[in-house]
């Protein structure tokens, strides 16, 4: 599936489409993504500002999405862990970025060779429009060569 139809269907996805959280961009090659957070009176928590679960949900797939299309069907790919640090209401839109490194990817495959399981944590910030800090995601991507490749 291409990049430009696939971002049309997480759009579609309930848990994103529900909760006015839009991928805007997702590159041809699959290292690099946008995504917002549109402030809604349904997605506001009770003191109006962005509610922290949307503010996570819209980071959650991102990273094994991209590291796994990056890296290919002959690995395995799933998400681990994830936390996330409140810095500041979002009493606005919110946007995340993702770029994932060339040389991330070298290095997760290489670590990944011997088939041993490799673990890499992923760091993103929660920005307003303005540049102001909302939120910090961190998220454990699981990689391992499955038997077949190695």
């Amino acid at each position: 599936m291409s990049p430009s139809t696939f971002r049309r269907l997480m759009n579609l996805w309930p848990p994103f489409l529900c909760n006015s959280i839009r991928v805007q961009s997702l590159s041809d090659d699959w290292s690099e993504a946008s995504v917002v957070l549109r402030l809604r009176p349904w997605n506001r928590n009770y003191v109006k500002s962005q509610f922290g679960g949307n503010l996570f949900a819209m980071t959650d797939p991102l990273w094994m999405l991209l590291v796994m299309h990056q890296l290919g069907s002959e690995y395995y790919v799933w998400d681990k862990a994830g936390a996330i640090d409140f810095v500041a209401p979002g009493r606005e839109d919110v946007y995340a970025h993702f770029k994932l490194e060339p040389s991330v990817v070298d290095e997760l495959r290489t670590a990944a060779a011997n088939g041993e399981k490799v673990l890499r944590w992923f760091e993103t910030e929660i920005k307003t429009a303005g540049g102001e800090v909302v939120a910090k995601v961190r998220k454990q991507i699981y990689v391992r060569l499955k038997p077949r490749a190695r």
